[in-house]
């Protein structure tokens, strides 16, 4: 008689596998919407005269409208959710990383004094990383994952 089967060690690999896939898709529709993003603010600072923390919050708005039409369709495949419901929640948690990457570009650029684009590349990473990725995948587009 054969030993009692044992859990597979595949299933979290799999798991595991399938969340590193997600997060590279995520990275390169952040990358898209970083480009839409920082050239907004960009242009904003360059060429308008605005405050680096206004442009700031204009560019991740439209931004952020760039990373929800790539989240629905293809990071996180959620067209299986109600694109409605799905908007007013990617609207919250995009408004609060909005207030996060002003907020940390007031404390970064303006409190410490570092130049206005590298201090929203590292807080835009951070909040990347730390606030979107989470909450887009657990909040948002949780509809259209697999469970």
């Amino acid at each position: 008689m054969p030993p009692p089967a044992t859990p597979s060690a595949e299933a979290p690999m799999t798991s595991s596998a399938a969340t590193w896939r997600t997060l590279g898709r995520h990275q390169v529709g952040a990358t898209a919407a970083t480009v839409v993003d920082f050239g907004t603010m960009i242009l904003l600072v360059e060429l308008l005269g605005l405050r680096p923390d206004v442009a700031t919050a204009i560019g991740a708005a439209l931004g952020g409208i760039t990373n929800f039409t790539l989240g629905r369709t293809w990071i996180f495949r959620g067209q299986s959710g109600h694109w409605g419901a799905q908007a007013v929640r990617y609207a919250s948690v995009s408004a609060a990383g909005a207030a996060l990457n002003a907020f940390g570009e007031h404390l970064v650029h303006d409190r410490v004094h570092i130049q206005y684009v590298v201090a929203r590349a590292m807080v835009a990473i951070a909040v990347s990383l730390l606030w979107n990725f989470p909450m887009q995948r657990e909040f948002v587009f949780q509809e259209g994952r697999r469970t």
